[in-house]
């Protein structure tokens, strides 16, 4: 992974984690998911006429990971509206790089070395430590948790499939497009659908946040998907989920969830796994 790429990821993450921010703090989920998914398609539709149509091979892996998506922004939605956003999106997030690290070394035949699955490992244990900091002494959330760890595990879906379909493409941005103007637009009309009338006027006083977070989850994963044509899979998955570090900062600024040692210990260990999956060895 060479320095332009790492850089891309890592501000990937920061992105992600501001639109899924900006997303939990809207109280109604299906409003903000809409504008989120709203805003990236207006995105993707900007983007369309300047890039070239994806191949038709990749074609079967844009219908896999927008119907995968979908199922990601219903399991996000329930976990948001159950948990803490300081708990349960870094759990989400710690899930993904080991599944994606099995996936990808199952279908894909990519298979890290020593070092960089011990630093996949080691950045997942302090991904899910950010998220566990809290839990002693009081009973678990088990429906939250549940839903988080869900989630997790279509992030790891998805992302074998883009992963494999973004190189297939040999267009990744007009795969970009098409990936984020499709998924984007169905969350809208099934919104229009359940609320008509009434959506309107709960999206009016939110729409410029709700807006702004779906441009960020467009650079968001746009600059994921560049990445992937560039590097293996789940070394991008596992620097990417660094966005947990960048969240639980969030949540202790804007959501008043304190920090703490323990999530300063586990920022260490993503460091460190970070470290360890960019060795040369």
């Amino acid at each position: 992974m060479t320095p332009l790429v790492a850089g891309a990821v890592l501000l990937a993450a920061v992105t992600h984690a501001a639109w899924n921010a900006i997303a939990h703090g809207i109280k109604d989920q299906l409003v903000a998911f809409t504008l989120v998914g709203g805003g990236g398609a207006l995105c993707s539709a900007a983007l369309l006429p300047f890039a070239a149509a994806p191949h038709g091979r990749a074609w079967p892996y844009l219908t896999g990971s927008v119907l995968i998506h979908l199922a990601y922004q219903f399991l996000l939605m329930r976990a948001f509206r159950l948990g803490e956003f300081g708990q349960v999106y870094p759990v989400a997030r710690g899930v993904a790089p080991v599944a994606v690290t099995v996936l990808a070394a199952l279908f894909v035949h990519e298979r890290p070395g020593a070092w960089q699955t011990v630093g996949v490992l080691v950045a997942s244990a302090g991904l899910c430590g950010v998220a566990l900091w809290g839990m002693w002494g009081r009973r678990p959330n088990w429906p939250a948790l549940a839903a988080a760890v869900g989630t997790g595990l279509t992030i790891a879906a998805y992302t074998v499939v883009d992963g494999v379909g973004v190189r297939d493409a040999g267009s990744p941005l007009g795969y970009i497009g098409w990936l984020l103007i499709l998924q984007g637009l169905v969350i809208p009309a099934a919104a229009f659908a359940a609320r008509r009338g009434e959506l309107l006027t709960a999206l009016r006083p939110v729409a410029a946040r709700g807006l702004l977070g779906g441009a960020l989850s467009f650079a968001a994963y746009g600059l994921v998907l560049w990445a992937q044509t560039r590097a293996d899979l789940a070394p991008v998955a596992a620097l990417r989920e660094t966005s947990v570090i960048a969240g639980a900062a969030i949540a202790t600024l804007f959501f008043h969830e304190r920090f703490g040692r323990p999530r300063l210990i586990a920022a260490v260990l993503v460091v460190g796994g970070i470290a360890l999956m960019l060795h040369p060895g």
